[in-house]
């Protein structure tokens, strides 16, 4: 079966600021961002660090999940980030505590 690789992650740009997205492939889509490759948004705010992400068995549940996110107000997704902790930022390992539906072994 394969593994889950659908991300909703949040970016903390270099001016304060939160970008939002998605992807399947988190670590590359954090470095594109960080050379300019990734969103308009972000190529003016960089470098940008990832803050916090969760994991998503499809990319359906992922893109919502992102709209989601993005309709919160800034203080909420300040929330999200307090919660997560530093040891929650290894997207590598394919698995979050802070997965959505959750991923098949």
């Amino acid at each position: 079966m394969e593994e889950c690789q659908n991300y909703t992650y949040l970016l903390t740009c270099r001016d304060g600021s939160f970008y939002c997205g998605w992807t399947n492939h988190l670590d590359e889509r954090v470095k594109a961002h960080n050379e300019g490759r990734g969103a308009k948004y972000t190529r003016s705010r960089r470098p940008v660090s990832l803050s916090y992400y969760e994991v998503f068995a499809t990319r359906e549940e992922a893109m919502k999940r992102e709209w989601a996110i993005k309709k919160l107000s800034r203080r909420e997704k300040e929330r999200l980030i307090e919660g997560f902790s530093e040891k929650d930022l290894t997207p590598q390992t394919g698995t979050s505590s802070r997965s959505g539906t959750g991923c098949l072994p």
